[in-house]
């Protein structure tokens, strides 16, 4: 599982291989990376995490910039910084992974 966060990571990193090209689209992608990293690395601390109370805290984490990844690519295409074709399998994957986290934190929230 930790490898699918890594390769979504890889993936939107790759995607800003050149740099962008006005303030906004800077902003943006920066930001982007800066989210897209923290759900894989705090998806890596809940791996780590001892109890379910923890465990269940890094998953809030991780999906809380799973969102913020997948609205700031929404943001881009609406605002034409990105074309929706694209990046489609980026946001198939963020939206995949957003299942994940959600399944995963039901079950640690029960316990």
């Amino acid at each position: 599982m930790d490898s699918r966060f890594e390769d979504f990571v890889a993936s939107v990193v790759l995607l800003f291989k050149s740099h962008p090209t006005s303030f906004a689209a800077d902003y943006l992608a920066k930001q982007l990376i800066r989210s897209a990293c923290s759900s894989a690395l705090n998806f890596g601390e809940f791996e780590g995490a001892k109890s379910n109370r923890d465990k269940a805290n890094k998953l809030r984490i991780t999906l809380k910039e799973l969102r913020e990844s997948l609205r700031n690519l929404n943001i881009q295409i609406k605002s034409k910084l990105l074309e929706a074709e694209e990046i489609k399998n980026i946001k198939q994957e963020n939206d995949e992974l957003i299942r994940i986290v959600v399944t995963l934190l039901k079950k640690y929230e029960q316990e």
